[in-house]
């Protein structure tokens, strides 16, 4: 793996390219996230390598979690789909080691990697040409990519068919290009991949759907009601969002419905 000193946000872990000279993150200056009240701080890849890993977990025998270890800036997890005509990293990490390159080969490689949205984005184009795959974001969200190269494949529409039945839903809310990824054969109503398009209570019983979750900005009612519709026609049983805890793994439908029911 080469060696990476493009400077990195050490608060959100997006990358920018070498022709970025802003003292700035976009990422952060929007008012879904925030800078530090300490100010603007950058990092490399190269740097982080120094002091952090990439842990990887097993959830089921089609699917991991890659996370950074200790944990780095939003502290997001990426969940590696193992899929009979090629395996998909949903999300990113801002971390990528000698492990976890490993690892994914002998697995049988990267066909693709997709992207919920841009607090995400991280190091994907460092990803992308380590496993020479494409990356699939949602065309609504193009203007937050800072880093993405030529292996950027820009979706439209509400839904994309991949390949054995997974599926892309664009589902707003968050940004408008907020997605998740429905894999129909992970359980017995099927799994969908949420990153943060909601976000699942500590208590696992609840899924709050806002604009900005850290700086508790809520969407409209009609913007909640236009989400909750777009779900009504996924089949799932089963559900599991951006950090390591959200996992639910039976009755996700009920839950998430029970969730919208609140929104008055």
């Amino acid at each position: 793996m080469k060696s990476n000193t493009l400077k990195m946000c050490a608060e959100c872990g997006t990358q920018y390219p070498e022709n970025y000279t802003e003292n700035s993150c976009i990422i952060c200056e929007d008012e879904r996230q925030s800078v530090p009240q300490s100010g603007q701080s950058w990092t490399t890849h190269e740097k982080l390598l120094e002091k952090h890993s990439v842990k990887i977990n097993k959830i089921n025998d089609n699917l991991y979690e890659f996370t950074v270890n200790p944990r780095f800036s939003i502290g997001q997890r990426a969940l590696f789909i193992i899929s009979e005509n090629g395996n998909i990293m949903w999300d990113c990490i801002p971390l990528l080691d000698e492990g976890v390159i490993e690892f994914i080969k002998s697995k049988g490689g990267l066909k693709s990697i997709a992207i919920s949205h841009p607090h995400y984005y991280s190091i994907m184009k460092m990803w992308a040409e380590t496993f020479s795959c494409n990356i699939l974001i949602h065309e609504k969200d193009q203007k937050w990519v800072m880093n993405g190269g030529n292996s950027v494949e820009y979706w439209t529409d509400d839904t994309k068919e991949l390949w054995d039945s997974l599926r892309l839903h664009n589902i707003g809310g968050h940004f408008d290009g907020s997605s998740i990824i429905e894999i129909p054969w992970m359980s017995e109503k099927g799994t969908l991949l949420i990153g943060d398009t909601m976000y699942l209570s500590p208590s696992l019983k609840h899924f709050a759907v806002m604009r900005s979750y850290p700086n508790r900005i809520p969407l409209p009612l009609n913007e909640i009601r236009r989400i909750q519709g777009r779900f009504e026609d996924i089949p799932f049983d089963t559900i599991y969002g951006f950090y390591s805890y959200q996992n639910i793994e039976k009755n996700a439908k009920e839950i998430l419905k029970d969730s919208f029911s609140r929104y008055q």
